[in-house]
């Protein structure tokens, strides 16, 4: 008995690290809606495990070729900071899984690097780089927060024809 004791009330505890949020499955009900933060928090044994996400920036580097619109063939490299939205954590899992970046961030990066990358010639490309980082940025922010990811940063880090 008194080993059950210790079994139970040292497997019932489970902590969150700094930078990290937690979601629980319990065997029972699937996917809990709450969100743990950081800290240590009480489950029930066996019926529940904890899963932990990463919550701070995480770069992603994406190259792609695309046609400008002066039909110019651009080779353009563009880093992206991106972190899943912690309140939105269980609908995450839901729907993505814990590879939420893998399976997401690539294609809606080529995506909008294509379509904004066709809306410029060559020369406005190179001569107006702010401004298309900043339409990359805002397409991307919007496509990312349709998949519950929060984009932090957008920088284009080459640009070459």
């Amino acid at each position: 008995l008194g080993s059950a004791t210790v079994y139970g009330v040292s497997n019932s505890l489970f902590n969150v690290e700094g930078g990290h949020r937690a979601i629980v499955f319990n065997r029972l009900m699937g996917i809990k809606d709450t969100v743990y933060e950081e800290g240590t928090h009480i489950m029930v044994p066996w019926f529940e495990r904890p899963i932990t996400y990463d919550v701070r920036a995480r770069p992603s580097l994406i190259t792609s070729t695309s046609g400008s619109k002066d039909l110019q063939m651009v080779n353009i490299g563009l880093r992206v900071l991106t972190r899943p939205d912690p309140f939105r954590l269980p609908d995450l899992y839901r729907e993505l899984g814990m590879d939420y970046a893998e399976r997401v961030l690539p294609s809606i990066i080529q995506e909008t690097l294509k379509s904004v990358v066709a809306q410029y010639n060559a020369s406005q490309l190179l001569t107006m780089r702010e401004v298309v980082s900043k339409d990359i940025r805002r397409i991307l922010t919007e496509r990312a927060r349709f998949f519950n990811i929060i984009l932090d940063d957008v920088s284009i880090t080459q640009l070459t024809f």
